[in-house]
Parts: C-alpha cells; sequence; structure tokens
C-alpha cells in the first residue's frame, strides 16, 4: 500500500486535498495541525518559541508513523497531511517508507500567495471544517520564508496539484 505525503505552503489547499483524497481511496488520513491542535496548542505558554512546537510536532510524527505502519500492515493506503515544509521532512518519512517496502507519492499542492495568504484570512474568520488553529500574518510571514520546494530528486514520485 501507498504512503501519500501532502505537501505545500501554507493555505495552499493541503488539507482539502488530503480529505478529498483520503475519500476517494478510501484511505486513512492524518493531520499534524489536528493533532497539534488537540494535543498541544492548549498547552502552549505565552512566549513560547518555534523550538517548542517543532518538538511536539516531531513527537506526533513519530507516533503518526507507528500508527501508519500498522495500517499499511493491514494493506491500507495513508495520506499524510504533515505540511512537510522542509525536504529533510520530506525525506525521512520516504526512508522509513522504504524500510518497510511502501511506495510514497509527494503531492504538492500549490497556489499564488495572495490565494493562500486570502485563504488563511478567511479560514481563521469562520473556523471551518480545516481550522485548527488561528494562523496569524507573523506565522504565515514565517512559514512562507522556511518552506522548500520538492527539488527535482523528488520528481520520481511527484504530482503538481494547483489550486
Amino acid at each position: 500500500m501507498q504512503v501519500n505525503l501532502v505537501c505545500g505552503s501554507t493555505g495552499a489547499g493541503k488539507s482539502t486535498f488530503a480529505r478529498a483524497l483520503a475519500d476517494d481511496r478510501q484511505a486513512v488520513r492524518f493531520s499534524i495541525d489536528e493533532w497539534m491542535s488537540n494535543l498541544f496548542w492548549p498547552d502552549q505558554a505565552p512566549g513560547e518559541d518555534y523550538r517548542w512546537a517543532i518538538e511536539r510536532v516531531e513527537r506526533c510524527e513519530r507516533q503518526i508513523w507507528a500508527a501508519c505502519c500498522e495500517i499499511l500492515r493491514c494493506e491500507r493506503e495513508v495520506i499524510l497531511d504533515l505540511g512537510f515544509t522542509e525536504r529533510k521532512q520530506r525525506d525521512r518519512f520516504r526512508a522509513w517508507a522504504e524500510v518497510i517496502g511502501a511506495p510514497t507519492v509527494t503531492h504538492f499542492v500549490t497556489a499564488d500567495i495572495e490565494v493562500r495568504r486570502s485563504r488563511v484570512r478567511k479560514r481563521n474568520e469562520e473556523e471551518g471544517e480545516t481550522f485548527a488553529f488561528e494562523v496569524t500574518d507573523e506565522m504565515f510571514n514565517f512559514m512562507e520564508g522556511i518552506f522548500e520546494l520538492p527539488t527535482e530528486a523528488e520528481t520520481n514520485s511527484l504530482e503538481i496539484v494547483q489550486t
């Protein structure tokens, strides 16, 4: 069974795409925003920095991957809506999948920056289906600065999704 990595910048439509893909393939979907929102964001102390969140994201990723291994063993496909902001994160999951013999496909979800910014602001106001927590302009800009586009080396299993 296949491991689907859904990557893209903030507001690109990753969660919407991941939900549709999971429904279409009757796959099991994991969303890092949902995990962080339920497990850690309520306990975040004022003034905590990026490192606080990253350490907790990495804990979630390890637990999500453990669950994925069980799901894949049961011959079900998994959809990972974990942001995959940096190549090293995408590489780590591809390596984990390779160890267990599961093929991976990276779905790069993309949209123009102003479209993404508008979506995030609307999501913040409406708190709809894909809302997990407020993304401020400061957070949006920070994430924009660290996002790494998929490289040519990653394109052997890359699907580009324009939203």
